[in-house]
């Protein structure tokens, strides 16, 4: 018996792509189908989570996950991503940098926001930085026809902000935390504000007014929700 998206708690976007909002901290996990491979986009925010993930992902798609986008370097975007061992792992330049030499800050923002030591300190401890580093845009080759392109389109919300664009009827794009929809974008000591609205405009030309844009928290949003956002974001920080 074949077990469907909303059985496991996942939303079904487009036929083979959807994602996951996971408790707690209300991230998004994306997940892409194609013919013998499977891209996850983002890990979760333990090695429990992100091995449940895996479960999941591995069921709905009936093979093993073989490739895991990291869109910026949080902690409950990345903490899972151990969990994912054999996957090919990709993220911006200077993810890799992030995650090899700033994990005691990563792990002391992860326990001031809730997760509980141990799990954080499993999860630093487990850290692989990505062998795959974007620096523009790169396509996957997922089969079946089905491809992913994985966009630097950063800096905003962190120094290192990918997004996917999966084509398609329509195109989805997962954003990352460039943009939330449950609540303002969080602007943290990592962000770079002077250019977070032009990142949006790439996001923007990346997707086009017809696509659905996947926020890192919150409800999937159209075109217009993310240019509204990029002009709150320009007001918040005084830039164009």
């Amino acid at each position: 018996m074949t077990v469907t998206w909303e059985e496991l708690g996942w939303e079904r976007l487009t036929a083979g792509v959807g994602r996951c909002r996971l408790p707690g901290w209300d991230c998004t996990v994306g997940l892409v189908l194609g013919e013998g491979t499977t891209l996850l986009v983002d890990a979760g925010s333990s090695l429990a989570e992100g091995a449940r993930l895996r479960a999941q992902a591995e069921e709905l798609a009936g093979g093993r996950v073989t490739h895991l986008a990291l869109t910026h370097p949080h902690f409950d975007h990345v903490f899972g991503a151990a969990a994912f061992a054999g996957a090919e792992l990709y993220g911006a330049v200077g993810l890799d940098a992030t995650l090899a030499y700033e994990g005691d800050e990563l792990r002391l923002d992860a326990v001031r926001n809730g997760l509980p030591v141990a799990d954080a300190d499993e999860a630093v401890d487990a850290l692989v930085p990505p062998r795959h580093l974007v620096s523009g845009e790169w396509t996957l080759d997922l089969g079946g026809g089905r491809q992913a392109l994985l966009a630097n389109v950063g800096p905003g919300h962190t120094a290192y902000d990918l997004a996917v664009l999966v084509p398609g009827d329509p195109e989805v794009v997962f954003c990352g935390d460039l943009v939330e929809e449950s609540g303002e974008p969080q602007a943290g000591p990592d962000a770079v504000p002077s250019r977070w609205p032009d990142a949006l405009d790439r996001l923007l030309a990346l997707g086009g007014e017809d696509a659905l844009y996947v926020p890192g928290h919150g409800a999937v949003v159209d075109a217009g929700f993310v240019r509204r956002q990029r002009e709150e974001l320009a007001a918040r920080f005084g830039v164009g």
